[in-house]
């Protein structure tokens, strides 16, 4: 691993309120600072002695449709918008308090976070931050579902992403390929929403899942197209898988400097990437220790 700029945390603490989409209690999540190499951690204020969640993919439990995270006996649910607000502004350092399992829905994008991180003011700390320099292609895939590291001749985090739901879906071939940085983020990604089908909608709801939702609150598909609401950008469905990535690689606890691209892939397969080159650049950093 090298290292090339300085960690970030934020000036002052804020916090952002909403409910969460499955279980539909109300949450405050409140963002402090933190000192510098102390990464990203989940703390639950609503529980006596929990203990306090590190962002990282070691900590990572595998569930459908989002990024939960566990220690112990102690989870962190739907952390992934959250992850991309933190990650897409480069903001290292944060200690995430919560009085609920499951993080706010909010609109279905990291919008509420990125603006409250950026009025609470980002600073420089006086220790660098470690690269994840991806140096030879590495790919996991699942049935047609896959995504590859690649290394980066311009030394850029890239990200591009192929979504393809078949011919018959009303979720239109989208692809789309950008260089992010905090700028790009916030101007491309981070207001980008969760999207699914109408039928998936209504399984969900015949569980008891989503009942506080609206069709305001996501984007929501049939055969007409978007469902009581209008897109935000034409190709939004892709820029938030994008957003998405952005979450999931955060949870590798570093920069990552490379291509990633992506056809189909989600949660479950973007964290299995991380897990595969942490490996690997750990057990390069062990060699050359011992070298």
């Amino acid at each position: 691993m090298q290292s090339l700029r300085r960690q970030r945390t934020l000036r002052a603490p804020v916090q952002v309120q909403g409910f969460g989409y499955w279980s539909g209690r109300d949450v405050c999540v409140k963002f402090h600072p933190a000192a510098a190499g102390s990464g990203v951690v989940f703390v639950r204020d609503d529980l006596a002695n929990a203990k306090a969640i590190p962002a990282l993919v070691d900590f990572r439990q595998d569930v459908p449709r989002r990024t939960n995270l566990v220690s112990g006996k102690t989870h962190a649910s739907m952390v992934e918008h959250v992850l991309a607000a933190l990650a897409g502004l480069q903001i290292d350092n944060c200690a995430v308090h919560v009085d609920s399992e499951e993080m706010p829905g909010m609109d279905g994008s990291s919008l509420a976070f990125t603006e409250a991180l950026l009025a609470a003011g980002i600073e420089e700390q006086d220790q660098a931050r470690l690269q994840l320099v991806i140096d030879q292609p590495c790919r996991v895939e699942q049935g047609d579902a896959w995504i590859e590291a690649r290394p980066s001749l311009a030394g850029e985090f890239r990200l591009e992403y192929q979504l393809d739901y078949g011919a018959e879906s009303p979720i239109p071939q989208q692809s789309l390929s950008l260089t992010v940085d905090p700028e790009v983020f916030r101007t491309e990604l981070a207001a980008t929403r969760t999207f699914l089908l109408k039928s998936e909608a209504t399984r969900m709801l015949a569980r008891g899942l989503g009942t506080r939702v609206s069709h305001r609150d996501l984007l929501v598909f049939d055969v007409a197209g978007v469902v009581d609401n209008e897109l935000r950008f034409e190709d939004e469905c892709v820029r938030h898988k994008m957003l998405d990535m952005v979450g999931d690689l955060a949870l590798a606890g570093c920069d990552l400097v490379g291509e990633f691209v992506a056809c189909r892939s989600g949660h479950s397969l973007n964290a299995q990437l991380v897990k595969r080159l942490v490996a690997h650049a750990e057990m390069g950093q062990q060699l050359r220790q011992s070298a």
